[in-house]
């Protein structure tokens, strides 16, 4: 049973499972560790508190004191927890841990975790005394968790300067005993930005002992950096000696570090030997990082072609190489990438992409293996409008694991832009649902790993354990990928009464969560010039990134469309609905009444959307205010709801709904006693939409990539289906016979009236766009924009192959998309 609960996900039901056999077998020591353990996969850690403070008592052995100590530390922790009680709950742990029979520190779990206590409650003196000691001592030279964390108590309590006097005669090369030496240093300035002279003169002769000790072991930069932060440099001119020094050093590193200096105008461009390659590639990378803001679009190709030239000539270096190893060539290619890329910014001239796209398609068959050119391949095709070519890319990558989380957003983001759905293509829908798994997994296995440590007595482990179950939990990638998905699912299955509840209800447990951003944007190679925008900020999709607003947008938008569709309120959910709920968070602005919640609108918010999503927002605004009077008045109420659900599952299942009374003569289309509410107009921005739409397509007809033309298709069939989706309740005529409600849908037929001819000119627009993507101009025009040296090295015949690959697929796109808004329009057209 204990599996099965599990495998389903509740926990909860699980945790009364073993409380109650644990009261009726409250000797049996296995079946207490069981409810321990069902508590701490539910995350109920006062319960499990509590449970392992009783198990100590009657068992008295001494994991189960410390089990009961991170169990008060992990309620304290919880975000659930009021403020003003984790203060009480970490005391409560100091005198528990305290109270233990065996210290502490014959553990360096139990002795982390001690220290952690003290940490949090800035018992300093006490956590010294600890530390000082030569056990201490001991465990900290052993263990790196302990270790780190007496560093940081260091930090807090100030005793940095005494740390670096004993770092001074010490040569430790790991990079932490540096820190600690250089926070030590500098505590003379940390505390108050303004400081005294004599506490200056006092720091700079700790700067200068500290500087003879670092020029010993070869490390000048990070001191001189932290020197100039708090103005107390001695040599001005110190910086740029050393980073010559540094360079000359380390320069042939891929490694370097992103600084610069007007030397490295002087490195030859002839290269023989892979560090010199590096050399060049390094010195070009700086110097195009501090290019001034006057940048043309001719210095920018010129850079392009000596970039590309250079490029060609460092492939003769890796001639050798196994297909499984990396050119050393190729961030050459990515630099010009980066310039092409900067030059379609300022021009806007979609030929500078398709030239990116032939050099790193190219650089591709040299560096099979290469990440960096794929992700660059994947943000362009889909500002080219060639989806299926960035999804295959995003394949070749091999993304496993916690990789759906950060890396997912490079071909999911916006998806449903470049969806057929409608049409039964189910290739992006699926795309998202397998990046989903790994939240899954996180569900089921971190609670086991979690289980492991507390048996194996892992404190320092637990945390990190929780940590990220909990950042996978509440991903605002997964959040984004279930809208993503939501919107697919909406324009490819009938819209019915059951989808719209179980929808409704998903939406409804994610609209409360804390999310955590776990996307990964720096890995995406960024070589423009710090006065531009990054590489990452040039080919977001629309030029915006869906973040915490557009997630919070959206989801009050589908959550009040599909509340108003929905028969499902609170009262029936909390009958019906089996399995854990969300926790409640503690947040007074979560707390507000869901209906009041949904309708504000932060403008902070709707930065994130782009012009078209804004229109759409305010289109999904006005038809849900119009329309909630009568979904109210028409809703039966929930006893009605309830006795239909235990009917319907007395006939499938043959057995009553237990907990379900069945009241006589339950008509939920019975006559009213308040009269219906009075009927008004559709409002302006419902009737207007679709007319904007129209204006809006023909402004972008007009532009080489297709991305724009299919956005405002997709919020055109969207707008259309959320229409379906509000007036789904009003389709019965008896419904709207007993409520007389005929003037109103008699408006829902006049707006259906309006909307389909727009969307069917739409559709046939998108497929004679299609058509003209497989001409040969199309075609020629890829190859006519490539990078002229470029075109000297690459085959014709495989530049013509990329050529095809793109315009099929903006075909393809451009036809399903048509194709399947001629789809729903015929589905929905009364």
């Amino acid at each position: 049973m204990m599996h099965v609960l599990r495998g389903l996900g509740r926990h909860n039901d699980m945790v009364t499972m073993f409380e109650e056999a644990y009261k009726i077998q409250p000797a049996n020591e296995e079946l207490g560790a069981q409810t321990f353990f069902a508590n701490v996969r539910a995350a109920h850690w006062k319960s499990a508190q509590q449970i392992a403070t009783k198990m100590y008592k009657q068992f008295q052995e001494d994991r189960y004191l410390y089990w009961s100590v991170i169990s008060a530390v992990l309620q304290a922790n919880d975000v659930s927890t009021p403020s003003n009680m984790r203060e009480l709950l970490y005391k409560l742990a100091h005198r528990l841990i305290t109270s233990s029979p065996t210290p502490s520190y014959l553990s360096a779990d139990r002795f982390h975790l001690h220290l952690s206590i003290l940490r949090e409650l800035k018992l300093f003196d006490e956590a010294r005394k600890l530390l000082e000691s030569d056990v201490g001592k001991s465990i900290c030279s052993t263990s790196l968790s302990c270790n780190e964390l007496r560093r940081d108590l260091w930090r807090l309590q100030g005793s940095r300067r005494r740390r670096g006097n004993k770092l001074n005669n010490a040569y430790d090369r790991n990079w932490l005993e540096f820190l600690s030496l250089l926070d030590a240093t500098f505590v003379y300035f940390i505390a108050s930005p303004e400081v005294d002279e004599a506490t200056k003169i006092s720091g700079l002769e700790h700067v200068a002992k500290t500087q003879d000790l670092l020029e010993r072991i070869r490390e000048k930069d990070e001191l001189e950096r932290r020197a100039r932060t708090h103005d107390i440099a001695r040599d001005p001119s110190r910086m740029v000696t050393l980073l010559q020094d540094y360079f000359n050093k380390i320069g042939d590193k891929a490694c370097y570090l992103a600084t610069w200096t007007a030397f490295l105008e002087a490195i030859p461009p002839s290269f023989t030997t892979e560090n010199d390659l590096r050399r060049l590639i390094n010195s070009h990378k700086l110097l195009r990082y501090d290019l001034p803001p006057s940048i043309t679009i001719e210095e920018e190709l010129g850079r392009a072609d000596i970039y590309t030239k250079q490029y060609l000539e460092g492939l003769k270096l890796g001639l050798n190489l196994p297909s499984s190893e990396l050119q050393p060539a190729d961030d050459l290619v990515l630099l010009a990438s980066n310039v092409l890329v900067n030059v379609w910014t300022m021009s806007k001239d979609d030929r500078h992409l398709l030239s990116a796209v032939a050099l790193l398609e190219y650089a591709l068959t040299r560096s099979k293996q290469s990440f960096h050119i794929r992700l660059m391949l994947i943000r362009i095709y889909r500002l080219l409008g060639a989806p299926t070519l960035a999804l295959e890319h995003y394949r070749a990558m091999h993304i496993k694991q916690v990789q759906h989380d950060t890396l997912s957003h490079f071909v999911l983001s916006r998806s449903s832009t470049f969806s057929l759905a409608a049409t039964g293509d189910l290739t992006l829908a699926t795309e998202c649902l397998e990046s989903t798994q790994i939240y899954l997994s996180n569900s089921q296995e971190t609670g086991d790993f979690v289980v492991r440590a507390f048996t194996a007595e892992k404190y320092s482990q637990i945390p990190e354990f929780i940590a990220f179950e909990d950042r996978l939990d509440n991903s605002l990638q997964r959040d984004i990928v279930k809208m993503e998905h939501l919107r697919m699912r909406l324009a490819h299955e009938t819209i019915t009464s059951d989808v719209i509840d179980m929808e409704l209800i998903e939406l409804k447990f994610i609209f409360d969560r804390t999310h955590h951003d776990n996307r990964d944007f720096d890995i995406l190679g960024n070589y423009q010039p710090r006065c531009c925008e990054s590489f990452n900020r040039q080919t977001l999709l629309f030029g915006k990134a869906e973040g915490h607003g557009w997630l919070s947008t959206y989801l009050k938008l589908y959550i009040r469309a599909l509340q108003q569709g929905s028969d499902l309120d609170d009262t029936v959910e909390e009958k019906l609905l089996i399995g854990d709920r969300p926790k409640q968070s503690v947040d007074p602005a979560k707390r507000i009444p869901l209906r009041e919640r949904l309708v504000r609108k932060e403008p902070a918010d709707l930065t994130e959307l782009t012009p078209d999503e804004c229109m759409f927002v305010e289109y999904a605004s006005a038809l849900a205010e119009w329309l909630e009077p009568y979904h109210d008045y028409t809703r039966p109420p929930p006893s009605v709801v309830l006795a239909e659900a235990a009917k319907q599952t007395e006939l499938k299942t043959g057995h009553p709904l237990k907990g379900i009374e069945i009241p006589h003569a339950s008509n939920g289309n019975g006559k009213k006693d308040e009269e219906p509410p009075l009927i008004k107009d559709p409002p302006r921005q419902v009737l207007e939409y679709f007319d904007h739409i129209r204006s809006r397509l023909q402004e972008v007809a007009d532009k080489t990539s297709p991305i724009e033309v299919l956005h405002i298709a997709v919020l055109a069939q969207e707008a259309f289906i959320l229409f379906a989706v509000e007036t789904l309740r009003f389709k019965s005529p008896s419904v709207v016979k007993t409520n007389k409600l005929g003037p109103l849908v008699a408006n829902f037929k006049g707006i259906r009236a309006h909307a389909i001819p727009i969307l069917r000119d739409i559709s046939s627009a998108l497929i004679k766009r299609s058509e003209t993507e497989s001409m040969a101009e199309h075609r020629e025009m890829f190859i006519d924009a490539s990078v002229p040296t470029a075109t000297k090295e690459i085959d014709g015949d495989f530049l013509l192959d990329i050529a095809k690959r793109v315009t099929d697929s903006r075909k393809k796109v451009l036809e399903g998309v048509g194709k399947g808004l001629s789809k729903i329009c015929s589905t929905y057209h009364q």
